[in-house]
């Protein structure tokens, strides 16, 4: 139980200490994703392809699932606030079910993948290919998940190092078992692209088991998987209420960048390259704000579930206080040093690597804009979420990234012909739209409403 009235430094000590290993978990899932895209390369030209569009579609599908794990973490930390132990097992277990539920429904698209690709129109051999990969990882979609929901559920009772020990454990398992089954090594068959899905399969089921042994051997106090098969219709729906929003929220901006990604194919592969380097660079930065987000949505429910809302108001002060810091911090690496980052990426002896990094600087400069507002947008979610708000920061999140951020990104780039730039002040446009929205809801809205509830009894 927090003080009524913890300091400002406080706040900022607890917001760390929560936040730091979270994004050291999400930097350790970058490094498993990077992983696979290096040892697939090194194999071919044509498996990276194949697995590239292979694991778009997975990915896809696992952010629409992923609300309902995401949906335990503000759940959890409200119950445990209220020491409410059963509903901490109730709502982490309905959590484990819908994972389960969402697996199994859209397991047929990954089985029968071919006719999925070729109707969204891929190429024929490149989508029987992906079919072979998604085979194999269709049966990582639940264990996946299913981790991801007990990380939640970790990070939710403020054992966050934990879930950046079981994630980072995972990243040499996944190399070895790479290097194993895609070229052969260590006794093991060469299996190519086929072994590269088994590696991701076994990467999740071993992520699992880590994740599952820990709370058996030192969580028991849940009783968590007391009773699994038990049905608990009212908890059921709550979970599913706050899940499939938080789903949607998430594909939403999946869905702006994966369009810019096509839009920037359009412009030619020196404009791409440039938007895939800027925006590998920006995703390591934004996992700064995300992990921010992920202790601020913690930290909110606790507040929640105590009904302390000078708590909660001085918390995401600090979250946002802490995310413009570590903006302001990137804005400055980011137009002060853009050739030495994007240099890191390419070959010395590339021919294309001037016009690469001509390209490139101008992004990054746009990406110091992104920085601001995309860490603005992610911990004022984060925040909404703690206090259980889903569905109109969905809606907020449909008009940004679709309303205004995708047509702005194709009439900046192609109807007002600024290219590459235009689109990437669309981004910029479309998430500075979200973050206004979720901050004045935040803020304006919901923190107002909750101490207007509190006042009767504030005053009785």
């Amino acid at each position: 139980m927090f003080p009524a009235q913890i300091s400002y430094p406080a706040h900022i000590r607890s917001l760390l200490v929560l936040g730091l290993p979270l994004v050291g978990g999400h930097m350790a899932q970058m490094a498993i994703g990077l992983t696979d895209t290096i040892m697939v390369g090194w194999y071919g030209a044509e498996p990276l392809a194949t697995v590239t569009l292979a694991t778009t579609l997975f990915m896809t599908l696992f952010l629409a699932g992923s609300g309902f794990a995401w949906a335990v973490m503000p759940m959890v930390a409200k119950y445990q606030a209220e020491d409410d132990d059963q509903s901490v097992r109730r709502a982490t277990r309905m959590g484990l079910w819908l994972s389960a539920l969402f697996s199994a429904l859209v397991f047929p698209l990954l089985w029968w993948s071919d006719p999925v690709l070729r109707a969204l129109g891929q190429m024929p051999g490149l989508a029987a290919d992906a079919q072979v990969y998604l085979r194999v990882l269709a049966f990582g979609l639940l264990p996946a998940l299913v981790t991801m929901t007990l990380k939640s559920y970790l990070a939710a009772l403020e054992r966050t190092q934990v879930v950046f020990w079981v994630t980072l454990v995972a990243v040499p398992f996944n190399a070895m078992a790479n290097y194993s089954l895609i070229f052969g090594n260590l006794g093991a068959p060469e299996l190519g692209l086929l072994g590269a899905g088994i590696a991701s399969l076994s990467t999740h089921v071993f992520s699992m088991l880590v994740v599952l042994g820990y709370i058996l051997i030192f969580v028991p106090e849940h009783s968590l998987f007391k009773r699994m098969w038990k049905s608990d219709p009212d908890m059921f729906v709550q979970v599913f209420r706050l899940g499939w929003p938080i789903g949607l929220t998430t594909l939403s901006e999946v869905g702006l960048f994966a369009a810019s990604a096509i839009m920037m194919g359009w412009l030619g592969t020196i404009p791409l390259a440039a938007h895939g380097i800027a925006l590998q660079v920006s995703s390591m930065t934004f996992m700064l704000h995300l992990g921010l987000s992920n202790a601020a949505t913690v930290r909110a429910g606790n507040a929640f579930g105590r009904s302390d809302w000078s708590h909660l108001a001085r918390g995401g002060t600090v979250a946002m206080g802490l995310s413009a810091s570590v903006a302001v911090l990137t804005i400055f690496l980011f137009v002060g040093a853009p050739e030495l980052l994007i240099s890191a990426f390419l070959d010395p002896d590339d021919p294309a690597r001037a016009d690469i990094i001509a390209a490139g600087v101008i992004l990054m400069a746009l990406a110091a804009l992104f920085q601001l507002v995309d860490g603005a947008q992610v911990v004022a979610l984060g925040l909404l979420r703690g206090i259980q708000d889903a569905r109109v920061p969905m809606v907020i999140a449909a008009i940004s990234y679709f309303g205004v951020g995708l047509p702005a990104a194709y009439l900046l780039g192609f109807v007002a012909g600024w290219g590459g730039p235009g689109v990437w002040m669309g981004l910029v446009l479309g998430l500075a739209v979200a973050a206004v929205l979720l901050n004045h809801r935040f803020w304006f809205r919901m923190i107002p409403g909750l101490s207007r509830l509190a006042a009767p009894a504030t005053s009785a």
